[in-house]
């Protein structure tokens, strides 16, 4: 290992949020003051390497601090973990969250993704940049989807600092148990890193959620979420998470049953709803057994791939290697998804309580949920509800008196589209690039620090905890032979009721958009999102199953539902979906690095006219395409070209 440190150094500021993560310096090797002692041994580089893991959560507390990352800042955390600054400037380069150049505090990303774009986020931009322009404080960054799709156009402010008088999510919802009006664990102005197995970072940025801004009333409600406004009283509150779900309060729900009925910030009241039923049953059945029943249920995963959620739990856990790990991929970054984040906003416990039930079936004593850096609510609320989980005995060392140890740490990601991807999550976690692995080894053999790690999304999960109080049996019985239980959908666009929907596997998807309030001059819907496809309007009795789209030569993805009327462009539809595959793409591999850009230039040519005709383009788009399907690392190149092609093919886009 070669470390080459330059010569600038920290401010007294940046110097304070990496000791706030990883405790004052031992040594002088570490960024202390030399002594005697120094000169004769080298002190902590064996430890410091062991926790070369940190280098993501360092990087967040100096970004959350001071707003960028210094080449003073990042070299003393690079001394702190004996990590090659090189190295660690290529990370924090890698996530679009992160800056390596002095920008503003305060920092507001519109979304300018594939539903805020049908909303007219264009137009927001445009009020917004000449609102807040050149010398206001705020920096404006136009952002890929930030999960808010269902109040769009959306953005958020975020702001760095160290103010422990103003909280991070303005909410009444999030308090301490025993009243409201005080501050819960996790949320600012508390400690955000309770043990070693807390948050995993220093005290984060605040961050604000901006909704259904117009380009007439944008620049009064950013004003108003920034501070800047005269007149606080009149700030724009934050939606309860039961805003997001249309169907809130149906007694026939399963997953979305406690969201909107009972507060997300109680423990009590989760138990009073049924919380921790399912934990008293997997202890009874024993980790065999609670595999045994997640297998005949049927659960398949709900991310997109659809494995069959006991195999790879059986997997996991007959590996003889440990320590096990358990890691809940919560960095839904999928254009048009969001239920993950309704959940965890939600129904927090759940997500807990779930957690340590798969950790128990498959042998790990360690889990950690990646949640996607742009839910700063989804954040609070879970830190909240781990914090109370742990002080009430329900994760630590003896879980309920069963003798069976678990415990949580939530590491944020910052922006990269890319640590969907189970492997490249893993290096994320590990404090690299978070670029794909390739396979074999799988994950159940060698994942997380190279050990056997089972890995599932909030909404897998989550049905496992009905999994357990109905038995498998029953949870079969719901939806079809082989897409079983209910399933999440994120429905927005061109629909009257945006949102969350439960809905059992089988509903059609004219069912579903019936539902939501489909408007009647639909153009097209697209599935699964910028790596899904679109259908027609004379195709809405395809069935919502992983089978049946499937069939219909489309695919269902995590649930995307996006409806689109033909006022929406579709030419610039696709060529957004282009420009966000080219800027997610991690460049590892030549097939998606190269052809995610002549994807977008080939679209750049049909949309702007400045070819001959469209036919050679679309030529070169279906040969560039297949390059992508076929030779790609990871499902990001293998399907950046799905929707573009379905849209060609069966919405004839550029006829």
């Amino acid at each position: 290992m070669d470390l080459h440190f330059g010569d600038s150094k920290p401010t007294d500021e940046e110097r304070a949020a990496v000791d706030a993560l990883l405790g004052p310096p031992e040594s002088a090797w570490e960024g202390a003051d030399r002594s005697a002692a120094d000169l004769r041994w080298a002190r902590g580089g064996r430890e410091a390497r062991d926790r070369r893991d940190l280098l993501l959560p360092g990087l967040h507390a100096l970004n959350d601090r001071v707003g960028w990352i210094s080449e003073g800042a990042l070299d003393y955390l690079c001394r702190r973990l004996t990590v090659p600054p090189a190295e660690a400037y290529g990370v924090a380069t890698f996530y679009a969250m992160f800056s390596v150049k002095p920008r503003p505090a305060t920092v507001l990303h519109v979304c300018t993704d594939l539903a805020c774009t049908a909303a007219g986020a264009t137009r927001l931009c445009a009020a917004v940049e000449t609102r807040l322009g050149p010398g206001s404080g705020v920096q404006v960054e136009r952002s890929p989807c930030l999960g808010l799709c269902e109040r769009a156009p959306a953005a958020l402010v975020i702001r760095a600092g160290d103010d422990p008088a103003r909280p991070a999510i303005e909410d009444e919802a999030v308090r301490t148990e025993g009243g409201a009006g005080g501050t819960a664990p996790g949320v600012e102005g508390g400690p955000s890193r309770s043990s070693a197995a807390g948050s995993g970072e220093g005290k984060g940025r605040r961050g604000r959620a901006v909704s259904r801004a117009t380009a007439v009333c944008a620049p009064a409600t950013i004003d108003t979420a920034i501070g800047t406004a005269t007149a606080p009283e009149n700030a724009p509150s934050e939606p309860p998470p039961a805003a997001a779900v249309p169907q809130a309060g149906d007694p026939t729900l399963t997953l979305l049953k406690r969201v909107g009925t009972a507060d997300p910030a109680s423990l009590d009241d989760y138990r009073a709803h049924g919380g921790y039923t399912a934990l008293r049953r997997a202890f009874a059945l024993g980790p065999a057994g609670v595999i045994r029943e997640v297998t005949d249920s049927g659960l398949l995963g709900r991310g997109g791939a659809a494995f069959p959620t006991g195999r790879k739990w059986q997997a996991t856990a007959s590996q003889p290697d440990h320590p096990h790990y358990l890691v809940c991929n919560a960095d839904e970054s999928e254009p048009g998804t969001f239920k993950d984040r309704v959940l965890m906003e939600g129904d927090p416990y759940a997500l807990v309580e779930a957690m340590t039930i798969a950790a128990y079936a498959t042998g790990a004593h360690q889990g950690y949920l990646y949640l996607r850096g742009e839910y700063p609510r989804a954040l609070h609320r879970m830190e909240h509800a781990i914090t109370r989980a742990r002080a009430r005995g329900l994760l630590g060392d003896d879980i309920l008196g069963q003798g069976y140890a678990f415990d949580i740490e939530i590491r944020r990601g910052a922006g990269a589209y890319i640590c969907g991807e189970e492997t490249a999550l893993f290096n994320s976690l590990e404090g690299h690039r978070g670029e794909p692995r390739a396979k074999p080894p799988f994950p159940v053999e060698k994942g997380l620090f190279g050990k056997p790690t089972v890995e599932n999304n909030v909404e897998t999960l989550v049905n496992v905890l009905p999994v357990l109080t109905m038995g498998a049996p029953a949870y079969a019985a719901i939806g079809t032979k082989t897409s079983t239980g209910p399933k999440l959908y994120c429905v927005s666009g061109s629909v009257a009721r945006p949102g969350v929907y439960e809905l059992p596997f089988g509903a059609t998807l004219g069912e579903l958009l019936t539902l939501a309030g489909v408007r009647d001059n639909l153009r097209a819907v697209l599935l699964g999102g910028a790596a899904g496809g679109f259908v027609r309007p004379d195709e809405l009795a395809v069935p919502l199953t992983f089978e049946g789209t499937r069939e219909a030569g489309t695919t269902l993805g995590s649930g995307v539902v996006m409806a689109f009327d033909d006022t929406v462009p579709l030419p610039r539809l696709l060529l957004r979906i282009a420009e966000f595959f080219r800027d997610e793409s991690c460049g590892q591999c030549v097939p998606c690095r190269v052809g995610t850009v002549r994807q977008e230039e080939a679209l750049h040519r049909i949309v702007e006219r400045t070819g001959a005709d469209a036919a050679g383009d679309i030529a070169l788009l279906r040969e560039v395409g297949r390059a992508m399907r076929d030779a790609s690392i990871c499902g990001l190149g293998q399907t950046a070209w799905n929707a573009v092609e379905s849209a060609i093919d069966r919405l004839g886009a550029y006829e």
